[in-house]
């Protein structure tokens, strides 16, 4: 069973939002049941600081050993921070996807784009758990 914190928002496509001091900073990244369902990680490509991009635009990819994915940008928005332990470390998105494997942290443009996504009680309902 994967571990899916109430706290968090989520996209259909796996990926979560965590909010930060910032109201209109969130914290993006793959969630448990993705990396799970992906496999070991062996890269992570990320945009740059300043990127811009619309709700559920392509902002990067992630290679595992079984495939690789695309990205979605849960809501339209700007980079303003990467994780660039990374880059280093890919792994960090199976041992803590939801701390240390984080991805971007982006500045929304449309805090209405938040209400199209799922608390943790749909995105479990969504992965069959």
């Amino acid at each position: 069973m994967s571990d899916i914190p109430t706290d968090l928002l989520y996209t259909e496509e796996h990926e979560y939002l965590r909010a930060t001091e910032d109201e209109n900073v969130f914290v993006v990244g793959i969630t448990d049941y993705a990396q799970g369902e992906l496999g070991d990680v062996v890269f992570v490509e990320l945009p740059d600081v300043g990127a811009t991009f619309g709700k559920m635009e392509t902002f990067g990819t992630i290679e595992a050993v079984k495939a690789v994915s695309d990205l979605y940008c849960p809501v339209a928005g700007e980079v303003v921070e990467v994780n660039s332990a990374l880059e280093d470390d890919p792994s960090l998105v199976n041992s803590q996807p939801y701390t240390d494997g984080w991805m971007i942290k982006l500045r929304i443009t449309d805090r209405a784009d938040l209400d199209r996504l799922l608390d943790s009680s749909a995105y479990a309902e969504h992965v069959g758990e």
